[in-house]
């Protein structure tokens, strides 16, 4: 039994070429990014006015901008003295360390805004060629995110992401960024609605209701769930991922901990699972 990594799952799920996998494979950890699978359109252009917290700061003209791709921990409420929040704190002090005075290139597909009205996108230092995102996974302030784009630019930022966990850069040599356990639902639950990374073995996969269960555990308070829509089924199955194939398979799995009988995550992209193990 070997060990599959995140990469090349996401390369194994959409049938990317073998020139893309290992160029993605081998990219180095470092500030500038070689891989172009993450450039988009471009968006707009703006001096940074402020940086508000891990992932998100305003340009001088008032738009707020999102950093597309990754997930960070949230900013500390005030007076709040948590691992989280040292997190939180340390997340935002790298984003402020890349763009305090800096020109940055927005980069995205359109339409770009969230329901909030600010502007997501991958971001640019202008005249460095500095990809903030790949940057921010590479050094271990960030996680990839659910909603990346192409598989291509998923599995990029997916390697980025490994090699910045094997060597624990960052975050990654906090707690905060631990892998958690699958089977420990109390652990899970008191992560409720945090980004998360769950890895554990699948014991059974069943449908009802139009909801496929991907079950970790015999019972749902004490072990994670992750469902999976009918609708959403379609994507995986194009993807070359059964979902039914996941039992009995030890996977790592991406997305927000909420509770339904206990803790669950939802998937709507075959990004958010990896294989652990490949026989």
């Amino acid at each position: 039994m070997s060990v599959f990594s995140d990469i090349g799952i996401v390369c194994w799920l959409v049938g990317l070429s073998g020139a893309v996998c290992a160029t993605a494979a081998s990219a180095p950890v470092q500030a500038h990014a070689a891989a172009t699978a993450c450039r988009f359109e471009t968006l707009y252009s703006g001096k940074v006015a402020k940086v508000l917290d891990g992932r998100g700061f305003i340009l001088e003209d008032g738009r707020e901008v999102r950093l597309a791709g990754i997930e960070v921990p949230p900013a500390p409420q005030p007076g709040e003295a948590s691992p989280r929040a040292a997190a939180g704190t340390a997340a935002k002090a790298a984003l402020e360390s890349i763009l305090t005075g800096a020109t940055v290139v927005l980069r995205g597909e359109r339409p770009a805004l969230d329901r909030y009205g600010r502007i997501v996108a991958y971001v640019e230092v202008a005249g460095s060629g500095l990809l903030v995102a790949h940057h921010l996974v590479s050094q271990g302030h960030a996680q990839v995110g659910i909603q990346v784009g192409p598989a291509a630019c998923a599995a990029e930022l997916l390697g980025r992401e490994r090699a910045a966990r094997d060597a624990k850069l960052g975050l990654w040599a906090d707690p905060y960024y631990v892998v958690a356990a699958a089977g420990n639902g109390a652990e899970l639950l008191a992560g409720l609605g945090y980004f998360t990374v769950v890895e554990g073995r699948v014991l059974s996969v069943r449908e009802s209701g139009g909801t496929i269960y991907v079950n970790f555990g015999r019972r749902w308070s004490r072990a994670l769930t992750v469902t999976i829509s009918k609708p959403h089924e379609r994507t995986f199955l194009g993807a070359g991922l059964s979902p039914r194939s996941l039992e009995n398979r030890v996977i790592r799995v991406r997305g927000w901990i909420d509770e339904r009988n206990g803790p669950r995550i939802e998937a709507t992209r075959p990004e958010q699972i990896a294989m652990a193990d490949l026989n």
